[in-house]
């Protein structure tokens, strides 16, 4: 569902389109892992063993990074993401995010990392999720930026869309989502981005090992600089929240 797994990105792209389109808009790749793990060590509280739900979780990928948080399960609507006799196959519950997934329990934090962009209607399963969030619970939600940077990796994700700020929030508040914190990143990426979308199928292929060092290094500096400013563009958005009638989070630390 999420654009999670390498073998989606393997596809017949461009050199750009590899690149940008396969960091920028999966925050469980090389670049975007670093950043959300420093963003969940600031969010969350050190002395609580978390129940966490990862939506769209692949084969579960980023469980073993979680886990350091709390309780970790997986919810995956696409059965042949999910190896059946992989190490977290037991921890993941192949079904459509929907109403009529019923865990019989409530979460402390609910991930949705590049799911929403997948979805005719994104803010069904965000109400779905806010439903599930025990009280003080938070969402974090990455999602695709911009609709000017939809190139053919869009089409191969079978994403129906890239959001702002502003059409993000439009959804958070159909769904009862109260916006905690939103800010884009991978605004590095914003330029090949664009490159991509004019020269699809004409630069050469490169195979990924060979340039992820430098992607995790660029992303990280890209954060770094860009953590306490407003920058008001990026390849994708994050979006911190919880449910619109609480007053309390679990802990929230974070900058802005």
């Amino acid at each position: 569902m999420n654009g999670t797994l390498p073998a989606i990105w393997a596809r017949d792209l461009t050199w750009i389109q590899t690149t940008a389109g396969t960091i920028a808009n999966s925050t469980k790749s090389i670049g975007g892992e670093g950043i959300l793990l420093e963003k969940l060590h600031r969010l969350l509280p050190d002395s609580r063993v978390l129940a966490i739900l990862d939506v769209g979780c692949g084969d579960g990928l980023f469980f073993k990074q979680l886990r350091q948080f709390g309780d970790v399960e997986g919810i995956e609507s696409e059965a042949a993401l999910v190896d059946p006799q992989g190490p977290n196959r037991s921890r993941i519950t192949v079904a459509p995010f929907d109403g009529s997934f019923n865990p019989g329990k409530k979460y402390d934090l609910i991930l949705m990392l590049d799911v929403l962009e997948h979805l005719d209607a994104p803010e069904e399963a965000l109400r779905h999720a806010v439903s599930l969030l025990r009280a003080g619970g938070m969402i974090v939600a990455t999602v695709p930026a911009f609709r000017l940077l939809w190139t053919n990796h869009d089409l191969l994700n079978e994403h129906r869309t890239r959001f702002t700020k502003g059409s993000f929030r439009l959804v958070a508040a159909s769904a009862g989502m109260q916006i905690m914190e939103m800010r884009y990143f991978f605004h590095w990426l914003l330029v090949a981005k664009l490159a991509a979308r004019m020269a699809e199928s004409i630069l050469p292929r490169i195979p990924s090992s060979a340039i992820n060092g430098f992607l995790y290094q660029a992303s990280r500096a890209d954060e770094i600089l860009t953590r306490r400013l407003r920058v008001p563009f990026g390849g994708s958005l994050l979006a911190i929240g919880r449910r619109t009638s609480e007053e309390k989070s679990l802990k929230y630390a974070a900058t802005r």
